[in-house]
């Protein structure tokens, strides 16, 4: 994004700083690989993809939340858990799930109603997808933040992702 002010441009970007991928249940999901590849000074990108050893998934659900760092990451606008089946079947129906949604549904396939009976991958998520989320759709102030998210099936935690960024 950027503003013009009294002659002067102002911008502002994203930037990933890391990623980590934790499986809670290696009896349920694994991580096949979870990485941060940077490309060149301006395109970095992010790409996971799991191994899950039982289909259908039973009662997915996902807990997100925005972290920013002050002295340590503390809880900054949301923490949200959603059903995923009933907010894929009608995504208007939560407006923030469906903003944090958008971060990576492009660059997903878990984009569909369920059963999901496959393995999940994020694939090639750049920067210019957060960057126009976290500076146009809602402006965020400059920082660093953490994108915090538990998966969770039949009521049980089984992974983290936490992807980390700055946006200055």
């Amino acid at each position: 994004m950027s503003i013009r002010r009294n002659n002067f441009q102002i911008a502002t970007k994203v930037e990933f700083t890391n990623i980590k991928c934790t499986s809670l249940d290696p009896k349920f999901l694994e991580f096949q690989y979870c990485y941060l590849k940077s490309i060149n000074r301006s395109y970095k990108y992010i790409s996971l993809k799991t191994k899950l050893a039982n289909f259908p998934v039973p009662k997915p659900r996902v807990n997100i939340e925005l972290m920013k760092r002050f002295s340590g990451y503390k809880p900054f606008l949301y923490n949200v858990t959603v059903d995923a089946c009933s907010f894929l079947k009608n995504p208007k129906s939560n407006p923030i799930a469906l903003y944090l949604h958008g971060f990576f549904k492009n660059h997903s396939n878990m984009n569909h109603t369920c059963p999901y009976d496959h393995d999940i991958d994020i694939d090639r998520l750049s920067i210019s997808s957060l960057n126009r989320h976290l500076t146009e759709v809602l402006p965020f102030p400059i920082g660093d933040y953490l994108f915090q998210s538990n998966w969770i099936a039949d009521g049980i935690n089984r992974a983290n992702v936490n992807m980390y960024f700055t946006l200055s």
